[in-house]
């Protein structure tokens, strides 16, 4: 039953945001079968409620195509148990551990990728206000914040950034003590001070002998209540000394489930930017910069179809371009038309995605209303409801931030996101709300058909 669990998430990643199916279902595992019923693990039980409440009838339908029959399904905490390691010397898998050497002192910045810097960081429109405020914060100056938050979904860039600031600041003084770290190795490394009885060691390490903290992947603090109380109290220390502090994470904080009020206002307390899926001419000039590195030559041709095919993120468009090199030096072959199509066969879905026009299109003609009005400042209720599913319908089936959602309709963050709360709320306790909404899911379903 393990193996067809397996089979069911790989359907069910498909259909959902790559942060939605990471923080909900791919920590979701098989536990038992018993009385026909198939009982799921969850790792606490805020992540059994939000999975019963939203998820339940999607895992119970691609559960169904799968095994052929209806399956009922049932949830239980059952926490993950993770090995307790100690926090490694080196970041970079390629390279051995190091032993403690006495009278050596460590290098604070050895994890950092040197290749990372601003000058090989390709600028768009979705990410030149990211750049910017980094290369700012890299050169000092006349600079009103003391940290940086930057969001973005995997492989857009915002690791890039955060390593440049560090790699600049050395370069400009190298005995800069710098920490580049993830939130789980964090908590790793915060646990296992506590168990060796060296957590004021721990304490020093980040709140006195630290200039510039570098910390990614804050959504991973989600739930872990001492490790955000920690981090809390360390970042106060780094504040009030003016110390640098740059975050990264997926998602907003407010976003994060059981994330404390206090590291919330915390985080989001310095200047704060998101980074979003480059345009095509953005991509023309990734893809051109990373084909130079490479030792690629593509004609203008070759470059323009990979531009419109890859879409996704620049790790997408790396491994298209180190295929189209394995492949053509492998089989001496030269890089074509047809080569770049059989290359990206292999890397992009056929399945039409669901975009913001589609969903407007779909709005308007429902609820028969011009497309003007759902950007209008009309507060009237035949024009805000329909507006308020725009929303709702765009967080749940497309991948574009929350920033170019609300500027689709010339709105802000948090009206945004407390207009797709307002129909969520709606859809659990007003059964017309819930019919029209999935009647709306069928349709945009279809479009991808």
């Amino acid at each position: 039953m393990e193996a067809i669990w397996e089979r069911v998430k790989e359907q069910i990643k498909l259909e959902l945001s790559q942060s939605s199916f990471s923080l909900w279902i791919k920590p979701l595992m098989f536990s038992e079968q018993t009385d026909g019923t198939i009982v799921l693990a969850c790792p606490n039980k805020f992540s059994k409620k939000w999975v019963a409440e939203n998820y339940a009838d999607l895992i119970r339908t691609r559960l169904r195509s799968v095994v052929g029959t209806e399956c009922a399904i049932g949830f239980k905490v059952e926490p993950l148990k993770r090995k307790i390691l100690p926090p490694p010397h080196v970041a970079n898998a390629g390279q051995l551990m190091l032993l403690d050497v006495p009278g050596k002192e460590k290098k604070r910045h050895r994890n950092l990728n040197t290749d990372y810097t601003f000058d090989r960081f390709v600028v768009g429109c979705s990410n030149e206000f990211a750049y910017s405020a980094s290369k700012a914060l890299a050169e000092g100056g006349a600079w009103n914040y003391h940290s940086l938050l930057m969001l973005a979904n995997t492989g857009l860039g915002k690791s890039h950034l955060s390593q440049a600031v560090g790699n600049a600041i050395l370069n400009q003084n190298p005995s800069s003590r710098i920490y580049y770290i993830t939130a789980e190795d964090f908590t790793n490394e915060m646990i296992y001070s506590l168990k060796q009885g060296r957590i004021e060691s721990f304490k020093n390490k980040y709140r006195h002998s630290c200039d510039v903290l570098l910390l990614e992947e804050v959504h991973f603090l989600s739930g872990k209540e001492k490790t955000q109380l920690e981090l809390g109290y360390t970042l106060d220390v780094l504040a009030n000394e003016n110390k640098k502090i740059i975050f990264t994470s997926s998602l907003a904080p407010k976003d994060i489930p059981r994330m404390s009020k206090e590291l919330t206002s915390r985080l989001t307390s310095g200047l704060i930017t998101s980074i979003g899926k480059p345009d095509y001419e953005t991509r023309v000039k990734i893809l051109r910069r990373k084909a130079l590195e490479l030792s690629v030559v593509l004609s203008d041709d070759i470059l323009s179809l990979l531009a419109h095919n890859l879409n996704n993120d620049v790790r997408q468009m790396e491994s298209a371009l180190k295929c189209l090199k394995a492949k053509s030096e492998l089989l001496k072959a030269r890089i074509d038309m047809d080569l770049a199509k059989e290359v990206l066969r292999c890397l992009v879905s056929h399945e039409r995605t669901i975009g913001l026009q589609d969903i407007e299109k779909l709005i308007c003609r429902y609820y028969k209303i011009e497309p003007e009005l759902l950007r209008s400042n009309s507060r009237k209720k035949i024009h805000a409801y329909p507006r308020n599913v725009y929303l709702y319908l765009c967080r749940q089936h497309t991948d574009e931030t929350l920033e170019n959602i609300a500027s689709s309709v010339r709105r802000t963050h948090s009206t945004t996101l407390y207009a797709a709360e307002v129909i969520d709320r709606k859809i659990k306790t007003d059964t017309q709300m819930r019919k029209q909404i999935r009647f709306l899911s069928r349709k945009l379903e279809e479009i991808k058909k």
